[in-house]
């Protein structure tokens, strides 16, 4: 049975995890997609991208604004969902149970049916508002997955160091990746 996904692409520098991410599931799951305004801007800046680029045979784009669509409910199931790049925004509003957009009603119903919920923060330093909230969140049951790539594998280019986070993400998820490989001293 084929996973259901739910990808969600804030307002944080980094919109190249979501992209990559985007990239390795579109095949692989039904991928139900929702990026932020400030989302949609960094696709723009940092990549030069539309939203219309998240398309494909199991792919659905949804509105951030439509609080009605069928993945704000539990009764929904949903195998996952990755925030990637997380903005502190939307984690802070996450963290307080604040369901203003789609993508915080989303990731509160994924909290709320204990299902797998994995936030990837690309924000540096942190604040100590920013770490009570990871904390909480992290508390409640979701995965915090900062973008952090590592170099012990000669990662030397900004694809390798995409791809090591991106890695890392779909093994949580629980699907197969050839990104990076087992670590082996």
């Amino acid at each position: 049975m084929m996973k259901r996904i739910v990808l969600a692409i804030t307002g944080a520098s980094g919109v190249c995890y979501g992209k990559r991410l985007f990239d390795c599931l579109k095949s692989k799951a039904e991928v139900h997609v929702i990026i932020s305004e400030r989302g949609a801007e960094l696709l723009k800046l940092e990549l030069g991208l539309a939203p219309s680029y998240f398309s494909g045979e199991q792919v659905t784009l949804h509105k951030t604004s439509r609080m009605n669509s069928s993945i704000a409910s539990g009764s929904f199931h949903v195998d996952a969902m990755v925030v990637v790049p997380a903005s502190m925004g939307t984690v802070g509003r996450i963290s307080a149970g604040v369901s203003g957009t789609l993508i915080e009603r989303v990731a509160d119903v994924m909290l709320k049916e204990k299902r797998k919920l994995i936030l990837v923060p690309r924000e540096t330093p942190f604040s100590t508002i920013h770490l009570k909230n990871l904390l909480a969140l992290d508390q409640a049951g979701a995965l915090i997955l900062p973008a952090s790539p590592g170099f012990y594998q000669g990662q030397n280019s900004l694809e390798s160091l995409v791809d090591f986070v991106v890695a890392r993400i779909l093994e949580q998820l629980g699907m197969e990746q050839n990104l990076l490989k087992p670590y082996e001293p």
